[in-house]
């Protein structure tokens, strides 16, 4: 079966120059961008079940810009004044910059890493060991950043500030030949969408290995896994593979 019409589970891409738009018109292939899931804020009620207390932190760890955004939403309908002492950790430059959208960024204590890997922030961290840490968080994490934090002894933390959870699709929307997943879950937000999908002659493709394992685990057919040596990008592999089907 050809490909006709793909869905790819990312926000619209910013630039008209987008790969995927090039793929488009080279095969003639409809691509739509809508995300199987989307992130949103802990309401203030919810938050304060944690008991946590903003104030009572010296430093904050940021591991992304959703994390920023929820963060800063939440002290704004807390009332919290987060006061100019307050210093900031984040994985990245980009993360870092990011942090003027809400604060003066030169007046302001700001530390990044050059990777983007947590690791790479530690020495940073260590070097202001003093500080207490507060760690604004999704719902669904993993335990790597305490982990580290923990083995390092720096005194942390953990405040859940956003959720992942699913958009919703109707059938009558949901006529596609492909369907393009980024994270398991946007796998998870397919099945609760139409518990009864049969995926049939419909093609899959994933990013990331733990997104496969999430379509292989659902009892999905995996067609496209990338990234590979040869397709190092989700678009480099989509280009490869509707040649391949479309001839």
């Amino acid at each position: 079966m050809k490909i006709k019409k793909v869905l790819v589970s990312q926000p619209k891409p910013a630039s008209e120059k987008s790969p995927y738009y090039d793929i488009a018109e080279k095969y003639g292939v409809k691509i739509d961008f809508r995300p199987f899931i989307k992130v949103e804020s802990l309401s203030a009620k919810e938050f304060r079940q944690q008991k946590i207390s903003i104030l009572d932190h010296t430093a904050v760890l940021f591991t992304s810009r959703h994390a920023i955004d929820h963060f800063f939403n939440l002290c704004t309908e807390l009332r919290v004044a987060i006061p100019e002492t307050m210093k900031y950790f984040c994985v990245t430059e980009a993360v870092a910059l990011y942090i003027q959208k809400y604060v003066q960024y030169r007046k302001r204590k700001i530390f990044f890493g050059a990777t983007g890997k947590i690791e790479d922030l530690i020495p940073s961290i260590v070097k202001h060991k003093t500080e207490k840490y507060l760690v604004p968080m999704s719902d669904v994490h993993n335990d790597d950043v305490k982990n580290l934090l923990d083995k390092n002894g720096i005194q942390h933390t953990e405040a859940v500030m956003y959720r992942t959870v699913s958009n919703d699709f109707t059938s009558e929307e949901f006529d596609y030949d492909m369907l393009v997943f980024f994270s398991p879950a946007g796998v998870t937000s397919l099945k609760k969408n139409f518990p009864d999908f049969n995926q049939k002659e419909i093609k899959i493709g994933t990013f990331g290995s733990t997104t496969a394992q999430a379509v292989r685990d659902a009892g999905l057919r995996l067609d496209l896994e990338a990234p590979t040596v040869q397709a190092p990008s989700m678009t480099a592999a989509l280009d490869m593979f509707i040649k391949e089907n479309n001839k």
